[in-house]
């Protein structure tokens, strides 16, 4: 699903940014906070992109038995400070489940 404000940002050389807010309903000053954010958002994804690989080759070294708790720990344990919810959400982006009976 695309962001109503990358959806303003699409259109925004088109159309006036003022209405396309109005039609879909957005305060203008959200979209520019949402635009300033750009940089900061592009750093995260690609941070999760090298964790999400850290996160695979921690999962494959289990033989796929490890869920994010114990991804987690591993990950803590090779020095690396990340949020459990963090793992478990890009583990569910990745497809990445434990094995049954693990």
């Amino acid at each position: 699903m695309r962001s109503r404000f990358q959806f303003v940002d699409d259109y925004r050389n088109t159309y006036e940014v003022k209405r396309l807010c109005q039609v879909l309903d957005v305060n203008r000053s959200s979209y520019y906070k949402w635009l300033t954010g750009a940089d900061a958002r592009a750093a995260r994804q690609r941070e999760d992109r090298i964790l999400a690989e850290e996160i695979r080759e921690v999962h494959g070294e289990s033989g796929g038995a490890y869920g994010s708790p114990r991804v987690t720990a591993e990950l803590h344990e090779k020095g690396r400070r990340v949020n459990k919810k963090r793992v478990a959400r890009i583990m569910r982006t990745l497809g990445l489940h434990p094995r049954p009976g693990s």
